[in-house]
């Protein structure tokens, strides 16, 4: 898989800057303004994307009040909701797509979203989308990915809870339609997530073993999580976004505010940049530090010929004479000339 893709004027890859995406999903409560603000301030929080969801509640379910199609988790933040009234709330309008993405790129974002069907894609598709991105409960849709690979555009992948087999299958899927340009996140499918739950050691393991790019689609509450994928490799991140968790929205509860987007924004790259590369010897900011090292100086005055011992040279700060490791081997040598105390010793001093 390619090592680099582009995302509109983006350049994703591993050794640049995470790409920061502002999930909308359906916190603007289907109130078009909500919607263009929370784009507005994104934008202003330095993120570098927003997504959506294209669907309907027709194309997502069947309007059926029967177990098979409630959410029954205890736990759930929509426990007791039918899956067709839950996805009625959260869609977001398709005739809102055009304006909210031109809103996006008039503000120097890319803008795409999640398609859920293949009328999503072809509805995507003549709005020029970037790229794509993938589901996590949609990742064993093998013909929904073959059409979305099929467009020859970049596949951003939540892989939440599919296996090793299921990820080989939707990436040999992608292949197979001649596309190479993928990004697999890791992704924890409980909303909110656990940070114990997230085992982001398989980022490392999803880079080795499917040679893609990786990043994580984050449910976890703060960016802990976050800069914690980015120092192991992540170059893609994704979080929800809400103006005011207090004002509500379906994903408000594990979804980030303003300040806390603009500190994601800044301390991922702050991550990215300390990971730098594998050297050793100090930078080249750290050279001037070196003279605080410690070295091999004259602690009290010496006439010439006489010898150095532990009486008239010590190992001390600052490090402009031999290095320490050359004490032992001075002691006993001869001074070619006067040397007065505080002068840094060198070969060229001694017979």
């Amino acid at each position: 898989m390619s090592q680099t893709i582009h995302i509109g004027n983006q350049i994703i890859g591993s050794r640049q800057r995470p790409f920061i995406i502002a999930e909308l999903s359906g916190n603007h409560q289907q109130n078009y303004q909500l919607a263009e603000q929370m784009i507005e301030s994104a934008a202003q929080s330095g993120v570098h994307a927003i997504k959506l969801q294209t669907y309907t509640p027709e194309t997502m379910t069947l309007d059926i009040n029967s177990q098979d199609f409630m959410v029954t988790e205890r736990d759930s933040l929509w426990q007791g909701e039918s899956l067709y009234s839950l996805y009625s709330k959260a869609a977001t309008p398709w005739e809102w797509h055009e304006p909210l993405f031109k809103k996006a790129r008039s503000l120097g974002l890319q803008a795409f979203s999640s398609p859920f069907d293949a009328s999503a894609v072809d509805f995507l598709e003549n709005l020029d989308v970037p790229c794509y991105k993938i589901a996590s409960f949609e990742n064993t849709d093998l013909p929904l990915i073959k059409k979305v690979a099929q467009t020859g555009k970049p596949l951003i992948v939540s892989t939440g809870m599919a296996s090793e087999q299921e990820i080989e299958e939707l990436l040999g899927t992608i292949s197979d339609s001649g596309n190479r340009q993928v990004v697999l996140l890791k992704c924890t499918s409980n909303y909110p997530a656990d940070a114990s739950d997230c085992n982001l050691l398989t980022l490392v393991d999803m880079q080795k073993k499917f040679g893609t790019l990786v990043g994580l689609s984050d449910h976890t509450l703060g960016n802990s999580v976050a800069l914690a994928a980015v120092a192991l490799g992540s170059c893609v991140i994704e979080k929800h976004f809400v103006l005011d968790r207090q004002a509500g929205g379906v994903d408000a509860e594990f979804s980030l505010e303003p300040d806390e987007l603009k500190h994601l924004v800044q301390e991922t790259e702050t991550v990215w940049r300390a990971m730098g590369k594998v050297q050793y010897g100090g930078s080249d900011n750290e050279q001037v530090s070196k003279k605080y090292r410690r070295s091999v100086y004259c602690s009290r005055d010496i006439r010439a010929g006489e010898c150095l011992s532990e009486q008239n040279i010590r190992v001390i700060r600052p490090g402009f004479g031999l290095p320490p490791k050359h004490y032992e081997q001075l002691l006993g040598k001869t001074a070619r000339q006067d040397i007065p105390r505080g002068t840094a010793i060198s070969w060229e001093l001694l017979q």
